[in-house]
């Protein structure tokens, strides 16, 4: 397995023969799918490759517990194809806590008029989960959430400064049922839904400038 460094992580690259989860999709290893460019930004693409639509993930190669999981991205996610998904998570390939899997994501999930952003504490039912828009022209922008004992706090601001970006949504999930850690990695994945080509027929990149990671004080 392909492997890269990204924001002073290792990081393993996804890579699939056939379509697999999420999606299904295809997801290349390749360097034309994921790369670090000379500023240390990430760079995933959705590609057209032998009459195929091919995806990319990427996995952190360390389990880091309960802190802030923050992403900073140069992409203008509104622009998305309704059958994109940008996912920005942990999960666990253990199934204890619905997978230990947090998201926030940036889909539309094939219906245009959709809200495309969303933070989730699976499973993904009323309650857990609160759908909000983006609007167009945001190309920085930095999400995160501090997970905790017993709450998960998401937040999306436009910019590149966390402190001092326009506060774009902010949401928090609190109750017995929040996750504790296990084996979690946080991931990135650039995916189709329902495997489904983009509608548009254009191929797609997200850009994920740096990934930082705060441990929870006393932890």
């Amino acid at each position: 397995m392909r492997t890269l460094t990204f924001s002073g992580y290792t990081w393993w690259v996804k890579e699939s023969s056939e379509p697999v989860g999420p999606g299904p999709s295809l997801f290349s290893g390749s360097p034309r799918h994921v790369e670090v460019d000379r500023q240390g930004r990430l760079h995933m693409r959705i590609l057209r490759t032998e009459g195929k639509w091919t995806c990319s993930e990427v996995v952190n190669s360390r389990s880091l517990g309960y802190g802030t999981y923050r992403f900073y991205l140069e992409t203008d996610v509104a622009l998305f194809d309704p059958s994109v998904v940008l996912g920005l998570f942990t999960w666990s390939d253990t199934p204890d806590y619905a997978n230990r899997e947090i998201d926030i994501e940036f889909a539309r999930w094939s219906d245009p008029g959709a809200p495309n952003a969303q933070f989730v504490v699976q499973p993904a039912v009323p309650g857990r989960m609160v759908r909000f828009r983006i609007p167009r022209g945001i190309v920085r922008s930095v999400h995160s959430f501090r997970w905790e004992p017993g709450a998960v706090r998401f937040s999306s601001r436009s910019g590149s400064d966390p402190a001092r970006g326009t506060l774009l949504h902010t949401w928090t999930f609190a109750g017995r049922d929040v996750p504790v850690p296990g084996d979690e990695n946080p991931r990135i994945n650039l995916w189709l839904n329902r495997g489904e080509p983009p509608s548009d027929g254009k191929e797609v990149e997200a850009i994920i400038s740096r990934f930082r990671f705060e441990p929870l004080r006393g932890r």
